[in-house]
């Protein structure tokens, strides 16, 4: 006769899933209430008025929006060329967790806040501010529907030139998002993308091959050739960069004609990327598209610079926000993890390496509001507009930069769990290069630099005035500065090529200048670790390098840590 065999694990001393000294689930958290660097940057940058909006917002990105983005980034874009019948459909199908996320950042102004701010309940002042902060909420938690959020946000300003294109400026900024496919006519709001790269020439944009022919009686064109990325193809409306007879012109071609029609464009594939996964990236072929002038036949290049001093502050804030959201994170997990007796927070050299990304971290987010609160003041400041014009491009090569190796070493607070997708940690990794290499890859920032510098005294001027602001506040700064004021000197009188090799090491320091002046001038307690650390060498090359004289404790109770 067979023994009975005991099943029961437990009893029988086999159980061997018992679960602890695992931290909680990531708490699910009011995102405006939790930043301290936020809330006093966006005042001091003239945003306050729209506390009550931003405080709505962070509420709901940190709670639905955080929730609905895991399906929005899992459940991939999949575009449908073809209907069932055999017709050209060209359709991009989203999770519909993509498509309340856009609802909701579009209702509450992500994208047009800057342009029609009594909708919110404001006034003119401090609204870029204001919308710089949606932003920077709105991208912790869903990054790739800042695609699309952030192109039609900078769209606006080169429509509403345009007496014909009036209803697409005013439809852009309006706070309503219509996902469906139909004529801008029977919409209450639009989105609009871009398509300005081809497979030939990436940032050399004056070597698109795509051609304009204009079509008689009015100011319209068709468009035919290739765009190597096209950015949310499911947009409203493309702002193209196309050969005209003038030259190289920048034209906003409508998804749907008028009569409810087509366009004459091709989706020809979706881009598989290595992160951005919610939104769509593609390739498109125009096939005598139909498309409306904006700006004047080979003024492309100049239309468009307006637009990318706005998507490069994007890029900015997003690089900003993802360091936010990876730090918050990697605290959370060392608040609750153990190991050798003691919690990872409570262990000195994890102190040091989470110290030292808050000290990144603040120091990012300080510097794009400010850069945001320049944009905002520049029609009427021309200070500001010289400060906006080269810090932007300073700031968006650095963060940029900066956000992948600060992202990894958040990443490395958790451990192997880090490196699994249950955990946020590598969405926001896929996530982090992205923003250095959108809008012009660093060696184009630098030498946009370097050009504005060399061209444009007010650009100059500006920046030498808002180091001078903060000096005498600080040794290693006012040193630090120094020496780059005499740099300056030399590299700018040098002709432009015998200077380029050397432009990225300049950007560097300007860009630590800038972040440190920011936080001196704020009366922040992280300023004077920073310029120790960045300026004044008490730090290594890596992250948790930060010397012994440096305060850790203080730095970590700007997390709400202690």
């Amino acid at each position: 006769m067979l023994a009975v065999i005991q099943t029961d694990t437990a009893q029988s001393g086999f159980d061997t899933h018992s679960v602890d000294n695992q931290p909680p689930e990531y708490v699910i958290r009011d995102l405006w209430a939790a930043d301290p660097a936020l809330r006093e940057a966006v005042a001091e940058e003239g945003g306050g008025r729209f506390e009550a909006q931003l405080a709505d917002y962070g509420r709901i990105a940190g709670g639905e929006l955080y929730r609905l983005s895991w399906d929005a980034h899992r459940d991939r874009p999949r575009l449908r060329t073809h209907d069932r019948f055999g017709h050209r459909i060209d359709r991009v199908e989203f999770h519909p967790a993509y498509h309340r996320i856009m609802e909701a950042a579009i209702g509450h102004g992500v994208a047009g806040l800057s342009w029609a701010p009594q909708t919110w309940g404001g006034g003119a002042d401090g609204a870029h501010v204001a919308r710089a902060a949606l932003s920077y909420l709105h991208h912790q938690v869903e990054p790739g529907t800042s695609c699309p959020l952030t192109m039609t946000h900078a769209a606006v300003p080169a429509l509403r030139r345009e007496p014909a294109l009036r209803e697409w400026a005013e439809k852009a900024a309006a706070p309503y998002y219509d996902p469906g496919d139909a004529p801008i006519a029977g919409k209450a709001g639009v989105t609009i993308g871009m398509g300005m790269t081809e497979k030939q020439g990436g940032s050399d944009v004056r070597s698109n091959a795509s051609t304009a022919m204009p079509v008689s009686g009015g100011d319209t064109y068709r468009l035919v050739g290739h765009k190597w990325f096209f950015s949310a193809p499911m947009c409203d409306g493309f702002l193209v960069l196309a050969q005209a007879p003038g030259g190289l012109t920048c034209l906003l071609m409508p998804r749907q004609l008028l009569d409810g029609a087509r366009n004459s464009f091709r989706v020809m594939r979706l881009k598989d990327k290595l992160g951005d996964w919610s939104n769509a990236s593609s390739e498109v072929e125009l096939t005598g598209a139909h498309a409306y002038r904006v700006g004047a036949e080979g003024r492309g290049v100049a239309v468009i610079i307006e637009m990318v001093m706005l998507t490069r502050l994007d890029c900015m804030l997003g690089s900003a926000a993802e360091m936010r959201m990876a730090l918050t994170q990697a605290v959370h997990h060392c608040r609750h993890r153990r190991a050798f007796g003691r919690t990872l927070f409570e262990q000195p050299l994890m102190r040091n390496v989470l110290a030292d990304l808050v000290l990144e971290s603040e120091a990012a987010t300080r510097f794009a509001l400010r850069v945001a609160g320049a944009v905002d003041r520049a029609p009427h400041d021309a200070h500001e507009a010289g400060f906006a014009r080269v810090a932007t491009a300073i700031g968006k090569y650095w963060i940029c930069k900066r956000a992948p190796a600060f992202v990894n070493e958040a990443q490395e607070c958790l451990g192997g769990a880090g490196y699994v997708e249950e955990s946020m940690l590598p969405r926001l990794y896929r996530q982090a290069p992205l923003n250095s290499i959108w809008e012009g890859s660093g060696n184009i920032q630098c030498l946009d630099v370097l050009r504005a510098l060399q061209r444009e005294p007010a650009a100059t001027g500006a920046l030498r005035a808002e180091l001078s602001s903060a000096m005498g506040r600080d040794s290693a700064f006012d040193a630090w500065v120094a020496s780059i004021t005499n740099d300056l000197t030399v590299l700018l009188a040098q002709d432009f090529d015998a200077v380029q090799a050397a432009s990225r090491s300049l950007v560097e320091r300007l860009a630590l200048a800038l972040q440190a002046a920011v936080l001196l001038r704020s009366g922040t307690p992280l300023a004077d670790a920073f310029c120790r650390s960045r300026l004044g060498g008490a730090r290594g090359c890596v992250y948790g390098t930060l010397s012994a004289t440096i305060d850790t404790g203080m730095v970590l109770a700007r997390m709400g840590c202690e």
